[in-house]
């Protein structure tokens, strides 16, 4: 038994237009939702990147982990961890049907938006910064389960087929408002600019006018106007980004990082042979990990690293497209948009191709939290990979 495009088109259609997923979903009169093989294509990709990430933590790491805790192995041992809880909860959210995440999706929200609430002033502080809760010897970012959340909420919400009125806008800019104020509190500036740019994605795809769009393009450009000239600390970084070499002391990981590019050449310098990760590069395991990747492996393995990110987005795409309802097509766009968004800010930061700002590389970058929520938003997309529709005479 085959489902061909032709026996999907007429209900995808039909879903698209009017949307609203359904507890019984399964029961559309005329189809039948079969279940098939998940998509391998996509697993092979996530599992590269993973097993690359792993790797680069432990080589950029164990300098700086000598150093600090007086063995090499700290963080490798902790991500290997990590990675191996991540991967059981990718493989529990493969094989749960999605409209069970769907019926919990609004607890999901409002609990991160409490936490997101709370974190400021109950959180735990390090480097100045409170961003996670403390649980005994473990640590976790709300702000991590808060994106998962927001694509989760939105995609429901568009799922629903709302027309376009001037009400309707009130929840992104709601939403958007009230996580930037909790991240600021925190602060968190670089996740305050992911989910920005996540709720602008999906207003895109949830029918908003163009105008709307266009209007919100020219306020954040002037909104980032201003920040340059009125903010005293981001008209540094902006002009430590411009010219690094007239601020030595603010520009020191940008510069670190180019210097670390630049030694790598075409091929690099070898596997674990990186300069910059004995102390030049603040934490090395963290924000600049690509840097060191780069040093060590060389253009190659750099363009190779980019070309799998592309690819998995391709895929998300091609699963999306594909997908068995709007809210499931919706949740693969917002969680694919998340990790692209991620891997270009970061890329663009360590390239000094893009200001300064704290952003993780999805997959590769040290941190329990982040691996493990993003695998499990792996784990969806393979779960809505698996779910097709088909004319029941099909199936017979």
């Amino acid at each position: 038994m085959a489902t061909t495009k032709r026996s999907q088109a007429p209900l995808l259609e039909r879903l698209r237009r009017n949307g609203r997923l359904r507890k019984k979903e399964y029961e559309i009169e005329g189809y039948s939702r079969e279940v098939y093989g998940i998509d391998y294509t996509f697993l092979f990709i996530v599992f590269v990147l993973v097993a690359l990430g792993t790797l680069m933590v432990f080589s950029a790491s164990y300098a700086y982990a000598k150093e600090q805790y007086s063995d090499s192995y700290y963080f490798a041992v902790k991500q290997i961890i990590w990675v191996a809880v991540g991967a059981a909860v990718m493989l529990a959210m493969t094989f749960l049907d999605y409209l069970w995440i769907w019926r919990f999706h609004k607890l999901i929200f409002y609990v991160s938006m409490i936490m997101m609430a709370l974190v400021p002033f109950f959180g735990y502080e390090a480097k100045g910064a409170t961003r996670w809760f403390m649980i005994g010897p473990l640590n976790f970012q709300p702000s991590e389960i808060a994106k998962l959340a927001i694509i989760l909420f939105f995609a429901d919400y568009i799922g629903h087929g709302r027309k376009t009125r001037f009400a309707q806008y009130i929840p992104y800019f709601a939403v958007a408002i009230y996580m930037t104020v909790t991240l600021v509190l925190q602060p968190h500036i670089s996740c305050c600019i992911i989910v920005l740019l996540l709720i602008f994605t999906l207003m895109i795809f949830g029918n908003v006018s163009k105008k709307i769009i266009y209007g919100l393009m020219i306020a954040g450009a002037i909104g980032v106007i201003v920040l340059a000239i009125a903010v005293p600390h981001s008209r540094i970084r902006i002009l430590t980004w411009l010219y690094p070499e007239r601020y030595p002391d603010e520009a020191w990981q940008p510069l670190q990082s180019l210097y670390a590019i630049g030694s790598g050449g075409f091929w690099g310098v070898g596997l674990g042979q990186s300069t910059q990760k004995h102390l030049y590069l603040p934490e090395p395991q963290n924000d600049y990990i690509f840097s060191i990747a780069c040093e060590e492996l060389g253009l190659v393995f750099a363009i190779g690293v980019i070309f799998l990110f592309l690819a998995l987005v391709w895929r998300g795409i091609y699963i999306a497209k594909h997908a068995p309802s709007n809210y499931s097509c919706l949740v693969v766009v917002g969680i694919i948009a998340q990790v692209a968004i991620q891997a270009f800010l970061n890329i663009g930061v360590v390239t000094n191709s893009l200001p300064s700002t704290g952003v993780s590389l999805p997959f590769f970058s040290y941190g329990g939290t982040s691996l493990i929520i993003l695998m499990a938003e792996m784990g969806m997309i393979l779960n809505i990979s698996r779910y097709r529709y088909v004319r029941k005479e099909e199936t017979e």
